[in-house]
């Protein structure tokens, strides 16, 4: 029997090892960036097409694991475990996805906190709508309809149907697109899409100008496009309520070589840059949907009575109370002290007694001091924090208040000196009425 049972132990022992160095690499909140990602291509040829956006998440660190969308083998969970943290998803057409993986299992891994991109063309599948219709993004019913813009097209010898456009209507945020402006027009040919207005965590990052629409450039208009104007959105984001982050493009071009590479001049203007925004927009984009920027962590948080240390277990009403909290920014490789000026936290019990705004002392430490209300209860110190592009702040602690004990109050409270009044003024009068009474004759 002890032989039997050697081979099997050995065996699961092999199986652990192998599964190690996916847990060494995974997603972990003291070091945020990704370092593993999936990518399901329609074509190998992919990798060679696209491969300046490839080489420069690897140079950032990232492991990228390349596989067609209908290999039988994917997998992306292993004994109850992700084995990446990441998903790209550069297969437009694939209507079913090989292995395990299907819509249920791309929702799942997003609904665990790992970040998703996820780039659609003309003709995109069902599956693929799918998935981004569950994102918050609705594109195009026609599956032939493209964007048009007949006045911000880009200048080409090529295009001659104005399919290919130089956008450059950015959302205004640093911490989403980078410090450096984006000087270069991006270069967009492909679908476009709307966003779910029930959803108010999908964001429009790259939109159509104006004068665009979306439509089947082959075919004469019939009836007005459903689509026009800067109702349209290019690329898009959303940060889930776990702070899982996604990207939702309608063209799998934008990522490719030839349009990094891709001098551009739009149209009405003289000027030609020599090189499209597509790499930077892209590069920065990348950055943050993998964590790599906008990605806070509070520690340390605590509260005393004002001139003490230790925490208390309860406080008392009106007493004076000193809060504090540590936050800190993840900068791709290292962590540094979040500087802003609108962090607020709450004396909370059922409602807020008590708001106050931190000030910091821009080494990362947030602190503030207040009086405890003249109410007793079970309350919460809260810091809930959601602030454009970077990851969600929720804190909570909880204290009890209790009220003044019996032989805690001032002998002789200030308030009460009426009623003092009346009770010395009564005991008298009865006095003085007992003498007049008992002895007047």
């Amino acid at each position: 029997m002890a032989g039997r049972k050697f081979p099997t132990v050995l065996l699961l022992i092999l199986n652990l090892l192998s599964f190690l160095p996916f847990l060494t690499i995974s997603f972990s909140p003291d070091h945020p960036t990704d370092r593993r990602i999936l990518v399901l291509l329609d074509d190998l040829a992919l990798k060679s097409s696209h491969s300046i956006f490839f080489t420069s998440l690897q140079s950032r660190g990232f492991d990228l694991d390349f596989k067609l969308a209908d290999d039988p083998s994917i997998a992306v969970k292993r004994y109850g475990q992700y084995l990446y943290d990441g998903l790209i998803l550069f297969s437009p057409s694939t209507d079913r996805f090989g292995g395990s993986l299907d819509l249920e299992g791309v929702l799942d891994f997003v609904d665990s906190g790992h970040d998703l991109i996820l780039a659609a063309e003309t003709s995109a599948s069902d599956l693929i709508r799918s998935v981004a219709a569950e994102c918050g993004v609705d594109f195009d019913e026609d599956p032939s309809a493209m964007v048009i813009d007949h006045t911000g097209y880009a200048v080409s010898q090529i295009e001659g149907d104005h399919t290919l456009i130089a956008a450059d209507d950015f959302v205004q945020s640093d911490v989403i697109l980078g410090s450096t402006k984006i000087e270069a027009p991006v270069l967009f040919k492909g679908t476009g899409h709307s966003l779910n207005p029930d959803n108010s965590l999908v964001l429009k990052i790259l939109s159509a100008s104006s004068s665009a629409y979306s439509a089947n450039p082959a075919s004469k208009l019939s009836n007005p496009p459903l689509l026009t104007g800067s109702a349209i959105s290019l690329v898009s984001v959303v940060q889930a309520r776990n702070n899982a982050r996604i990207i939702i493009s309608g063209s799998l071009d934008l990522f490719s070589n030839r349009l990094f590479r891709s001098g551009v001049q739009k149209a009405g203007s003289s000027y030609k840059y020599e090189k499209s925004g597509n790499e930077q927009f892209v590069t920065e984009l990348s950055k943050w949907v993998f964590h790599e920027r906008g990605h806070l962590k509070a520690v340390n948080l605590k509260h005393n009575m004002v001139g003490g240390t230790d925490e208390p277990s309860m406080y008392r009403i009106n007493d004076d109370l000193e809060f504090s909290v540590e936050i800190y920014e993840w900068t791709g490789s290292s962590w540094v002290p979040y500087v802003a000026n609108d962090v607020q936290v709450q004396f909370y019990m059922m409602s807020p007694y008590v708001l106050k705004t931190l000030s910091t002392n821009e080494k990362g430490l947030y602190h503030t001091s207040f009086k405890v209300p003249d109410v007793y209860g079970v309350f919460q110190f809260k810091v809930e924090y959601q602030r454009l592009g970077y990851t969600g702040l929720s804190l909570s602690k909880q204290i009890p208040v209790r009220p003044f004990r019996h032989n805690e109050y001032e002998r002789f409270i200030t308030t009460a000196f009426p009623y003092y009044g009346a009770s010395f003024s009564m005991m008298a009068g009865f006095f003085i009425f007992s003498i007049v009474y008992l002895y007047n004759k």
